[in-house]
Formats: structure tokens, C-alpha cells, sequence
């Protein structure tokens, strides 16, 4: 892993390598450098050369083999801020609820991050789409994905419609800085508002289909289940293909479970609504039956960013409860608790993000 300081990560797994930066380094800045964005991998991360090439083609599509340089001397570069997160960041959460599959990410499995790269829909227009919206572009990374002891090329897709929107990229830089092999160098896609999964790293084939692509990780993988379901005997095609995100917010500072002075402190973290924006951040530290509203520390974001926020409360000795929800432009806000969104992947954990504090 270049340039990853451990230090600054929680290790949810090492093989393979799954990690997230700590709280209080995740909400220090309002772009998420490189160096402390959340790895989410399935297998061996790949390392492809500088030249390698994404294969085009399927369904009418022309076929087209292009290298990052054949990018960036033929299409105009794109910046876009966006944030991404993985559909299971606050999964340690829903544990309270009761046992999920996956690993236990606290609120880390997110950043928010300026990516360079062109746009999707530009390219393949120039390979002929043409006024075409129906179907779907399937994309195939180098890495794979193990479902049952069984390996398979991952790849996913998503519908025709939303890659023509112009905001998804072929990125190939984090921050101006190259991506690194463990974000998918040289060239990954990014889906704004989606759930990570589906911004492909490691791009080797981008192909036009009739229908989603079958491979595992995309019809069986990231789907959405009631409370009832227990992971067994799952019809998977029943199952709700985790796409857009929902509204969600998280505490990052203070810590669950730190211990602080009485008196003064300042509680920050994130939230975010994709597509929309935040209205207000509520903090409440009696369950919430009082609320406060946060400040936000930054005014100008882009509309698939997060929001930081403060707010400063008055702690008592003993132990505190912490809550934070957050509402969009919409009036739309979080459930309560963790039982209203159980689900036995751990998917989109988006109740009321509590921590406790011993204070002394």
C-alpha cells in the first residue's frame, strides 16, 4: 500500500485489505485527500500498467481500445466533487440490532474527494450511442469477487440512462494527484451518488447490454432486504439493487466511547443527501427528546458532496449520549433506530448515528 500511513486507519481487514481513517482525521478537511480515503477491496489488488487500455464495444457500441493518454488527448478533462461512500459505512452500527455479513465499518467508509477524468457520456458518444437510453453499460474490473469459495470477475453496471448523464467519469486522478493502485490506477469509473460499488476501479471492459450484467457481485451482491430475511434461502432477485444513497449523517469527533472534560465540547461530523441539499443537522444529548441545531462549516459544496458540521454542547459528569440526524431540502430525515433498517448484509445503516461519551 503506497502512500498509507496505518496510523491513521482502522483495519477492518487485511486480506483482503479493507481499511478506513480514523474519525477525527476523516472530518479534518472538506476534499478528502488520497492518502486518507477509505479501501474497499473484493480480492488481490491489481497493479496494470500506465498504458493499459479500457476495451469498448458490445451492442452496437464501436469497438475501442483506449489508454489513459488517448483520454487525455481527446476528450476534455473533467473535476467534479463527489463524495463516495460504501453501502455498508455505519455497519457496526446496526449490530446493536442484531448479527449482519460483512465488515463492521464505523462511519469511515466515505470521503469526499475531487476526482479528474472525463466524462463517460462523452465517449461513448463518440462511439456511437447516439440518441440511444435504453440498456445498460456493464463494466469489468481486473480484480475478482469470491461469493461461496467461488472467484469471479467483478463487474457490475448501471442503466444506460444514468451513465449518459454527463457527471459519471473515467477517472484517473484523486485531488490532482494519479490514483494509486489500491483506488483503482490508472483508470476507474465514479457514479456520483451511488454507492461505491458501483464506481468500478481497475477498469478493463466498458460494454452496452440489453440487460444488467449477471455476475454475482451485481445480482446477488448489494441488494436490499426487509428485516424478516435472514440471509438464507434468499430469493435474489427479490432483492432491491442498492443504486442512489439516502440521507445520513454521523458524529466524528468526539469518538464512541472517548473520555472528555465536563463542561464545553464540540461535537462535528458529516452529513449528506445526493442530489439534494442539507437543510439542518440536528444534535440531541437526551436521546432525542431536546434537539440543537449544528452549524455548517462549509458553505459552498457541490451537490453530490457531504456537509461538514459543528455544534457545541455542555457535557455533565457521567455518561452521554450523543444523536445526530440529519434533514434535506426535502423534509427528509433518518429513521430512529437501528431496527427500523436491519438488514442481514448491513447495508445502508442510516438510523440516528449515537455515540457515547464517559465524561470526567
Amino acid at each position: 500500500m503506497d502512500d498509507f500511513n496505518e496510523a491513521d486507519f482502522i483495519i477492518q481487514q487485511r486480506e483482503p485489505f479493507n481499511a478506513e481513517p480514523l474519525p477525527s482525521r476523516l472530518i479534518e478537511r472538506y476534499l478528502t485527500p488520497q492518502a486518507l480515503l477509505y479501501v474497499r477491496s473484493h480480492g488481490v489488488i491489481p497493479h496494470l500498467a500506465d498504458d493499459h487500455a479500457i476495451r469498448f464495444g458490445g451492442n452496437g457500441l464501436r469497438d475501442a481500445d483506449l489508454t489513459l493518454a488517448q483520454f487525455k488527448a481527446h476528450f476534455a478533462e473533467r473535476r467534479i466533487v463527489a463524495t463516495m461512500q460504501c453501502a455498508g459505512n455505519r455497519r457496526a452500527d446496526l449490530q446493536s440490532a442484531g448479527k449482519t455479513n460483512g465488515d463492521p465499518w464505523e462511519v469511515g467508509a466515505i470521503g469526499n474527494v475531487e476526482w479528474t477524468g472525463v466524462s463517460l457520456a462523452e465517449v461513448l458518444g463518440e462511439l456511437g450511442i447516439g440518441d440511444r437510453r435504453e440498456g445498460y453499460i456493464a463494466c469489468t474490473a481486473a480484480d475478482v469477487d469470491e461469493v461461496e469459495g467461488e472467484t469471479h470477475p467483478y463487474e457490475i453496471s448501471i442503466s444506460l440512462q444514468r451513465a449518459m448523464a454527463g457527471d459519471v467519469l473515467i477517472a484517473w486522478a484523486i485531488g490532482g494527484e494519479p490514483l494509486s493502485p489500491a483506488h483503482g490506477a490508472p483508470m476507474r469509473l465514479v457514479v456520483p451518488g451511488y454507492a461505491g460499488v458501483r464506481s468500478v476501479k481497475w477498469v478493463t471492459r466498458i460494454e452496452l447490454r440489453d440487460e444488467p450484467s449477471a455476475a454475482p457481485v451485481q445480482a446477488r451482491d448489494y441488494k436490499l432486504f426487509p428485516p424478516n430475511e435472514d440471509g438464507r434461502d434468499v430469493d435474489w432477485s427479490k432483492g432491491l439493487v442498492i443504486e442512489a444513497m439516502p440521507v445520513n449523517s454521523a458524529i466524528c469527533v468526539p469518538r464512541n466511547g472517548e473520555i472528555v472534560g465536563a463542561g464545553p465540547l464540540a461535537v462535528t461530523g458529516y452529513a449528506l443527501a445526493y442530489g439534494r441539499r442539507v437543510a439542518r443537522v440536528d444534535l440531541s444529548i437526551d436521546g432525542g427528546r431536546h434537539w440543537a441545531q449544528a452549524q455548517f462549516i462549509d458553505q459552498e459544496i457541490a451537490p453530490d458532496a457531504w456537509q461538514r458540521w459543528r455544534c457545541d454542547i455542555d457535557v455533565a459528569p457521567g455518561r452521554n449520549e450523543i444523536v445526530v440526524r440529519a434533514v434535506d431540502d426535502a423534509g427528509q430525515s433518518q429513521p430512529e433506530r437501528a431496527e427500523d433498517v436491519w438488514n442481514f448484509a448491513g447495508y445502508l445503516s442510516t438510523a440516528w448515528h449515537r455515540i457515547t461519551v464517559d465524561v470526567r
